[in-house]
């Protein structure tokens, strides 16, 4: 580690989670200035009144103080804000499909099997995303094509009756009007599909295959070099499935040409997506070359041009339009269909997959491996397909009810197909058996979050709170603080609720979907009257969805709140770029974080200069992996002025455990032996959201917080016991619990009330301390403690007769950051006069007499709490360090 110098300065560089935030906020500054950036990603600092720049606060670091500056990188507006945006949520269905993808379990390169499966996988995936956008434009086309401009606008037909006679005679006029908007959207997903963030910073990416587990955190999230080639393929299977409704569907075979060029340009698409692996980072074979000079950007415009071509020959020579269309139904059907067999081949190739990848994860504890086994890319593509489908077809029956709503009795009935009704019972099933769940479910939480908080609060005889309802580590970190136990305990333990059991929530939709799915063939098979009642629900279900969400997307492009929360699920599926699907919004993280590492590389050329990178949240992710980035391209002497402070994350609990191709556990603890201590994590047992990072098996043992975690070398295993710092944080390895409620108020520092969760870290007095560790300036003292009680009796506190030996009771002392001579649940027991030593209460008057005065009928202002000065307790140390070092001795 290098020692700070005279000239040495710190660049806290932060980055803010999920729900965006300003500059000011991040800075923790009244007003804050761009320093650098393209106004999309950017790069602020604290202002003063005349809006210059200013350095931040002073880093304290031991006995003396460093300069710093506080710099923000502002992404927020990457996922929302504008109009343009907010329609982004009408395509999350495909970015639910891209995302799964990412969720696969990583490929074995030495076992051939398990490379077989990973590129079976893929292929699913992206043959799903494929039928995922014709899916959307063959609903549009049901609705333009076959319900307004074939039904309602037929001659004679008494539906939008403004509409003149001489323009529903003629068939040329409602088709190309009918099919004018679809054809509009496929332009608009093809123009959205090559929107990319514009990075101003040079570009250092090594390509990687994305199925292959990174050596570090997120080194294989790069951006897809066969992404113009997919966009293609997907606009012309959406051209091809307009041609085919408007031509009597796939399978009626016809000699017409026209049938014969979309049927080819379909399955021209079908094999082209599935031969289009991902080819990053690997030398393209001989077929691969061929593709490639296939799906070249010539052939591509070639290709497109043909299918714009035939979708033109549709609209001017469309046929007879006189009442349903016949290509419509067996259109849906076959997608329909085709998405079920996917999904199900996905389900069932993934469980050998997880497999054959569990020697990578199997020698971790079972909290930290992937959920499920790493089964979770079926329930999330499930779920895309289920929003994907019932949107459309909940577009349909709104609109098909608001035309028919004008139409009296006997009049020509607008109908849809008759796959619609089987859309509409597999919704009212999954309505259904959703209410159901959540019937059941809601009572269990809330017996789970009683029983977690159950014996809280004072008991008959005055005592309050036991071992059974207040957590050991809580009792610990909130040691001689009975309310701030209290009020911590119940929020430990429903945040630990909520982090284990979230993800159940896909678990449940995936069976509610299965279940759905079943009912609906037999339903489609037997044609049972039983289900009819399901269609009503359905029909609820689906105009509520569309309805809702069309309602959302307005309300997030008119108020910015609204806009705010519907980001955040563009914050959690567009940080991944595209992959299986290429029709999603663009993906920050390839802007945010070669920005990153650019910026602070900039900073680094100054040899005095050592750069934090600091997110919180959703930002931790992009810090993790921008500081990766940003250890392979320094040199290893300017790798020690590089340190990353990771706050309220994720990277533990859900990251590794979703994506474990990706950010696999061992890619953490290789960032962690690179930092070789620089890796800080705040962590707070209060937060739903966060957890901790580097640590796990945490328990108080003989007044002690020990555990498990990454160590500095590279390795993990048993960490010393935990400190306790200046501020009342409890440091163990890398991770700093924070007292949640915090102590205070201290004099001179900003100090926020209660229970604070997921929020405002930067608002803790260990903010600073992990900083500087992070910095290099300052590490963990060995055994530091903060006595909270004398541990010699004074002689008037020694008692005047010798008592019978105790028990040994579990005591907080020691390591734990302070020595404490009460057991830990003496702690938890409120003081009371006949607890307070005699010579203490003479001494009381005298300090009475020396206080201030006060005015008359004032309430008496409390003091600030100041915290004594750090000891080192000797001879307490964790057990396997007891052994070691009686091995040592008896040498």
């Amino acid at each position: 580690m290098q020692i700070p110098g005279p000239d040495t300065r710190v660049v806290e560089l932060r980055v803010h989670g999920i729900l965006g935030t300003t500059g000011d906020e991040l800075t923790d500054a009244v007003a804050s200035v761009d320093v650098a950036g393209d106004g999309i990603g950017r790069i602020m600092r604290p202002a003063d009144r005349l809006r210059r720049p200013v350095p931040g606060p002073m880093l304290s670091a031991g006995d003396r103080s460093v300069p710093r500056i506080v710099e923000g990188y502002v992404w927020g507006g990457m996922t929302s804000g504008g109009l343009a945006k907010a329609t982004w949520a009408l395509l999350f269905p495909f970015a639910l499909a891209n995302m799964a993808h990412w969720m696969l379990p990583p490929a074995r390169t030495s076992n051939p099997i398990s490379t077989a499966l990973s590129s079976a996988l893929r292929a699913l995936l992206r043959i799903s995303a494929l039928l995922l956008t014709m899916l959307l434009v063959a609903q549009l086309s049901v609705v333009t094509l076959d319900l307004v401009a074939a039904q309602c606008l037929g001659p004679g037909v008494p539906c939008m009756e403004f509409v003149p006679d001489a323009i529903r005679t003629i068939d040329i006029l409602r088709a190309s009007a009918a099919l004018l908007p679809v054809a509009l959207v496929i332009l608009l997903m093809h123009h959205l599909s090559t929107v990319s963030w514009q990075v101003s910073a040079p570009k250092t990416d090594k390509p990687q295959h994305s199925s292959r587990a990174p050596m570090l955190p997120g080194a294989n999230v790069v951006a897809d070099p066969d992404t113009p080639a997919l966009r293609t393929l997907h606009v012309i299977a959406a051209l091809s499935t307009v041609a085919l409704i408007a031509l009597g569907g796939p399978f009626a075979i016809s000699a017409d040409p026209r049938w014969l060029i979309a049927a080819a340009l379909l399955i021209f698409s079908l094999v082209g997506t599935v031969a289009l692996d991902d080819p990053a980072g690997m030398r393209p074979s001989g077929k691969e070359k061929a593709l490639r000079i296939t799906l070249g950007r010539t052939p591509r415009r070639a290709l497109m041009t043909v299918a714009s071509l035939l979708l033109c020959s549709v609209a001017l020579f469309p046929g007879q339009l006189a009442g349903p269309l016949p290509g419509s139904g067996g259109t849906i059907d076959a997608i329909t269909g085709a998405l079920v067999i996917t999904c199900l081949a996905v389900a069932v190739l993934l469980a050998p997959a997880a497999l054959l990848a569990r020697p990578g994860w199997k020698t971790c504890p079972p909290r930290l491996r992937p959920w499920i086994g790493g089964w979770m890319t079926a329930p999330v593509l499930m779920l895309a397909c289920m929003l994907g489908n019932g949107f459309g077809a909940g577009l349909g029956l709104s609109v098909a009810r608001a035309l028919g709503a004008s139409q009296e009795p006997g009049d020509p009935v607008l109908t849809l197909p008759a796959a619609y009704d089987d859309v509409t019972i597999f919704w009212g099933t999954t309505a259904v058996l959703l209410l159901a769940a959540g019937i059941i479910g809601t009572p269990w939480m809330l017996l789970k979050r009683w029983r977690a908080g159950r014996g809280d609060g004072d008991g008959a005889d005055g005592t309050v709170g036991t071992d059974d309802s207040i957590p050991d580590e809580v009792a610990l970190l909130h040691a001689g603080r009975p309310a701030d136990q209290r009020a911590a305990a119940n929020a430990w333990k429903w945040a630990d609720l909520q982090r284990r059991y979230s993800h159940l929530v896909l678990l449940v939709i995936a069976g509610v979907l299965a279940v759905s799915t079943a009912l609906t063939l037999v339903a489609r098979v037997s044609e049972l009257p039983g289900f009819t009642w399901l269609i009503g629900v359905g029909v609820g279900a689906l105009a509520t969805l569309a309805v809702g969400l069309l309602r959302m997307v307005y309300l997030a492009a008119t108020k910015r709140d609204t806009a705010r929360y519907l980001g955040v699920l563009c914050d959690l599926a567009l940080f991944w770029p595209r992959e299986a699907h290429p029709v999603v919004p663009p993906c920050y993280a390839l802007k945010v974080i070669p920005e990153l590492a650019a910026r602070a590389t900039e900073h680094l050329a100054d040899p005095n200069t050592r750069v934090v990178l600091v997110g919180h949240s959703q930002g931790s992710l992009l810090a993790a992996v921008a500081t990766a980035r940003l250890l392979e391209s320094l040199p290893e002497a300017d790798r020690e002025r590089v340190g990353l402070v990771t706050a309220g994350s994720q990277l533990q609990w859900a990251y590794p455990r979703a994506f474990p191709g990706v950010v696999p556990h061992a890619s953490l603890r290789d960032l962690a032996g690179a930092l070789g201590g620089r890796w800080r994590s705040l962590c707070r047992g209060t937060d739903p959201i966060g957890g901790a990072v580097t640590t796990w098996n945490r328990q108080v043992f003989d007044g002690m917080l020990i555990g498990v975690g990454l160590r500095a070398d590279g390795t993990e295993g048993p960490l010393p016991a935990a400190t306790r710092g200046p501020t009342g944080a409890l440091v163990l390895g890398g991770d700093h619990w924070l007292p949640d409620p915090q102590r205070g108020p201290f004099s001179c520092r900003r100090w926020v009330p209660g229970v604070l969760g997921h929020t405002d870290y930067s608002g803790d007095p260990e903010w600073d301390r992990a900083v500087a560790m992070a910095a290099g300036l300052e590490s963990p003292v060995r055994g530091a403690a903060l006595p909270l009680q004398p541990q010699t009796p004074t002689p008037a506190q020694a008692p005047a007769t010798a008592s019978a030996p105790k028990t040994p009771q579990l005591t907080a002392q020691g390591g734990d950051g302070g020595s404490l001579t009460e057991t830990i649940e003496g702690l938890t027991r409120p003081k009371t006069d006949a607890d307070e030593p005699e010579a203490a209460r003479e001494d009381e008057p005298e300090r009475t007499t020396a206080a201030v005065p006060r005015q008359q009928d004032s309430k008496p202002r409390p003091e600030p709490s100041v915290l004594p000065e750090i000891t080192e307790p000797r001879g307490r140390s964790a057990p396997w360090e007891r052994g070691m070092a009686l091995r040592a001795s008896e040498r």
